[in-house]
């Protein structure tokens, strides 16, 4: 086994621990087919603002998402040009769509517009 290939081992691993968090994985599905703000997070996940942020920064910080700022929001979307993408989408295709939280937040009126 070469060194590229031990780097590469390493690399999914550390990949595959990032997106082992229910949460940042279930932010990554979301994230494939919306933007969010940290504010939506916060009610679909029902968590705290300070925690959603955190869960986001160690996806921003190595790449995996991109930020946005427009006006006072800041929207986080998908990087689908990280080197690893194609290696973190055949993971999502796989898991469940979650349309259905997008859904309720419109529902609820909750859901961010920037339009």
């Amino acid at each position: 086994m070469g060194k590229s290939s031990d780097t590469e081992i390493q690399r999914a691993s550390q990949l595959l621990k990032l997106l082992g968090d229910p949460t940042r994985l279930t932010m990554m599905k979301l994230l494939k087919s919306h933007e969010c703000c940290v504010c939506e997070f916060v009610e679909i996940f029902k968590m705290s603002q300070p925690a959603i942020s955190q869960h986001l920064r160690k996806l921003r910080d190595i790449g995996l998402v991109k930020e946005e700022r427009r006006g006072q929001w800041v929207f986080f979307s998908i990087n689908e040009s990280h080197e690893e993408f194609p290696f973190i989408n055949s993971i999502l295709i796989n898991l469940p769509e979650q349309d259905e939280s997008i859904a309720e937040l419109e529902e609820q009126g909750l859901r961010v517009s920037c339009q």
